[in-house]
C-alpha cells in the first residue's frame, strides 16, 4: 500500500461510507464500486457559496495584480469560478497552486476557458506521499515573494474564511502579503431519510462498515452534529474501522477511540488498495 498503515483494516465484503462533501462523496462512491467494492454515499460536510460574494467578485477584477492563488480544494475552484464574470480572462503573470493533483485537474477544468494554462499551475506530483501544504512549500520556497500578493481561496464557517496558517506564515517570512477570502461554506448538512437508515446500521454493526474518512472536520460533524441530530446513541468507536486520507484524520480518529485505522495516501488507486488490505 502507497500510504502507511497505523493498522491494517479490511474492506472486502464490508460497505464502505464514503464521507466526502457532494457531489465528491457519489463519485468516489461510484469510482469505488466500479473497482468492486459495496460503497455508499454518506456526506458529513455540505457546501454552499458565500453570503457575501463581493471579495470573490472584486478578485476577479484584479487578478493581474496578484502573483498567485492559492486553490484549497475542488470546492474552492469550484465555487471561485462560479462567481467569475463571463468575459474576465486569467493573466500571464499570474500563477495558480493547489495541495494536490486532483484540485489542480478541477483547476484546469474550471479555467482553461479563461486563458488559465496547465504551466502556470503549480503542485505536488502525483507520486508525493501526501498533498498538503507542506509538501507544496517546497516548489514555492526558492521563488521571489518579496513584495508579492497571494491570495488563498478557502472555504469557512459562517462568513470566516479558513486560511492555510502555516502556509501563509512561510510566504509572509518571504516578504509576500497574503490574504485569504472565502468562496465556499462548511456545514453539517442534512441526511436524507436513507442515509440516516445507513448510519444507523454502521453504529448498530460496525464490524460489516469501513468509515472513509477525509476531513477531521468530517467527524466533528458525524459526532457533534449528525448523531444527536437524528437520535442516534454514541457507538462504542473501539469497534468500528476507518480508511483516512492523512495523518491529522488518523489522529483524530484515535481521539475518537477507533482502533482499527489505514492511513493511506487520497488517490482513487491507493484508497482502492487500502479498501481491499487483508487483516
Amino acid at each position: 500500500m502507497a500510504g502507511g498503515t497505523l493498522t491494517s483494516t479490511p474492506a472486502q465484503g464490508l460497505q464502505v461510507l464514503v464521507t466526502r462533501p457532494e457531489p465528491q462523496a457519489s463519485i468516489w462512491a461510484a469510482d469505488l464500486q466500479s473497482n468492486g467494492l459495496d460503497a455508499h454515499a454518506l456526506p458529513l460536510i455540505a457546501i454552499g457559496g458565500p453570503a457575501d460574494p463581493t471579495p470573490v467578485a472584486q478578485l476577479w477584477q484584479n487578478l493581474a495584480s496578484q502573483r498567485l492563488f492559492m486553490f484549497v480544494s475542488p470546492a474552492a475552484v469550484h465555487w471561485f469560478f462560479q462567481m467569475r464574470p463571463h468575459d474576465a480572462r486569467w493573466p500571464a503573470g499570474t500563477l495558480a497552486a493547489t495541495p494536490g493533483p486532483g484540485t489542480a485537474a478541477s483547476l484546469m477544468g474550471a479555467g482553461a476557458e479563461t486563458g488559465l494554462t496547465q504551466a502556470q499551475i503549480i503542485c505536488p506530483d502525483a507520486s508525493a506521499e501526501q498533498f498538503d501544504s507542506e509538501t507544496l512549500w517546497p516548489l514555492l520556497a526558492t521563488m521571489n515573494w518579496q513584495g508579492q500578493q497571494v491570495v488563498i481561496i478557502s472555504g469557512g464557517d459562517q462568513q470566516e474564511a479558513k486560511g492555510r496558517n502555516w502556509l501563509s506564515d512561510q510566504w509572509r517570512a518571504k516578504g509576500a502579503s497574503v490574504q485569504s477570502v472565502l468562496t465556499y461554506q462548511r456545514a453539517p448538512g442534512d441526511w436524507s431519510p436513507a442515509q440516516q437508515a445507513l448510519a444507523a446500521q454502521a453504529l448498530q454493526h460496525p464490524e460489516d462498515h469501513t468509515w472513509l474518512f477525509s476531513s477531521s472536520q468530517a467527524i466533528d460533524h458525524l459526532v457533534q452534529h449528525h448523531l444527536p441530530a437524528h437520535g442516534l446513541a454514541m457507538p462504542d468507536w473501539s469497534a468500528a474501522r476507518a480508511v483516512v486520507t492523512h495523518p491529522k484524520i488518523a489522529e483524530r480518529c484515535q481521539q475518537l477511540g477507533i482502533r482499527r485505522i489505514t492511513s493511506t495516501r487520497p488517490t482513487l488507486s491507493a484508497v482502492v488498495e487500502a479498501l481491499r488490505s487483508p487483516e
